[in-house]
């Protein structure tokens, strides 16, 4: 039996504790400073998740952040961070507090920022914030692929790639977390892995758009049913990009065609948040209207990882090489209508 603490209470992080307690292990599931009330609902309910709207093992500690600083749970074996990309200086500060040589920490946050101007993933984040509290060569891994949370909540069928540039160390995270729903794969190529686990996020966008921009005459019922010539070849171009933008940041380009790229790419556009922005989008719709007004309370990862990196892209890259990026980010950033180049 392993000791497995996951923070973050939403959606993917929760969902997370379901293979982790079917393999026997102690599973505490903590929430971050910001869901108290969530935390108390969940242990209101039952261990019930209002969020998945499914029930979650009944062994599962459910707790705030504060509960589990108090009982200053010790031997961590493996330490999931489930936060939010905003939340990585937060928990990189706490994680300083607990922090052993024997826990592995996987990131289910995804995410690109800035930092010294230069591109860096969260993994490299969370290990510079942890170097500024005195702790070297931290054990941070990612996870990537097409596994939707309340898939996994359900136990349907899932695969996922877990990376770390010493694969030996993710394989050891796999033997504690796989089931027979839900398998992983390795990957030395962590860099590559959290690239396109964030820019699939754009491209999600673009070919939620595709019923909007597949045609500029057709009405909209035959719009509605014939958009997916568009669809299909929207997503064989941002493959494209998304090849051509891993290799610029140093991944690997079999990982776009993998779980973490063309996998998460196609079930991140078939539905979700930024699929739905995108649909909102290719409607005509400007971004600040369209947030304002159908997903107030909804965070858009795509969209905020524009405002993070999308001023930077913009005045590094080639336009020819990732048109659909520059235009999308020319969209949001500009709040404008979108518009691609055929």
């Amino acid at each position: 039996m392993k000791k497995i603490v996951i923070i973050g209470a939403g959606a993917m992080g929760s969902a997370f504790v379901v293979p982790c307690a079917d393999n026997s292990h102690e599973v505490f599931l903590v929430g971050s400073f910001l869901e108290d009330d969530l935390i108390n609902e969940i242990n209101k309910l039952g261990n019930f998740h209002p969020v998945l709207k499914c029930q979650l093992p009944k062994e599962v500690k459910v707790i705030k952040f504060s509960e589990f600083i108090n009982e200053k749970i010790k031997e961590i074996d493996l330490l999931v961070v489930g936060v939010s990309s905003r939340g990585i200086d937060w928990i990189g500060k706490e994680i300083s507090n607990f922090y052993s040589k024997k826990t592995n920490i996987l990131l289910l946050t995804k995410g690109l920022t800035i930092i010294d101007n230069q591109f860096e993933t969260l993994a490299e984040k969370l290990k510079k914030i942890l170097k500024n509290y005195n702790i070297d060569n931290p054990k941070i891994s990612a996870v990537g692929g097409p596994c939707l949370a309340n898939g996994l909540a359900n136990k349907i069928n899932s695969s996922v790639v877990l990376a770390n540039e010493n694969i030996e160390i993710v394989k050891d995270i796999g033997n504690i977390i796989s089931t027979n729903y839900y398998s992983t794969e390795y990957s030395n190529d962590l860099i590559g892995v959290e690239v396109c686990a964030a820019i699939k996020n754009l491209y999600s966008m673009i070919i939620g758009a595709s019923e909007g921009l597949c045609s500029d005459k057709a009405k909209e019922e035959t719009k509605k049913r014939y958009f997916l010539n568009t669809a299909a070849s929207l997503m064989y171009k941002s493959i494209s990009e998304m090849v051509y933008f891993t290799k610029k940041l140093n991944g690997q380009e079999n990982t776009v065609y993998g779980l973490a790229g063309l996998g998460d790419l196609y079930v991140s556009s078939a539905g979700g948040r930024n699929s739905k922005m995108g649909k909102l989008l290719g409607d005509g719709n400007n971004y600040l209207d369209a947030k304002e007004k159908y997903m107030k309370n909804d965070t858009v990862e795509g969209a905020e990882l524009i405002f993070e990196i999308g001023e930077k892209i913009l005045n590094e890259f080639d336009r020819k090489k990732i048109p659909l990026m520059m235009a999308l980010i020319d969209t949001i950033k500009g709040n404008k209508k979108l518009k691609i180049s055929w």
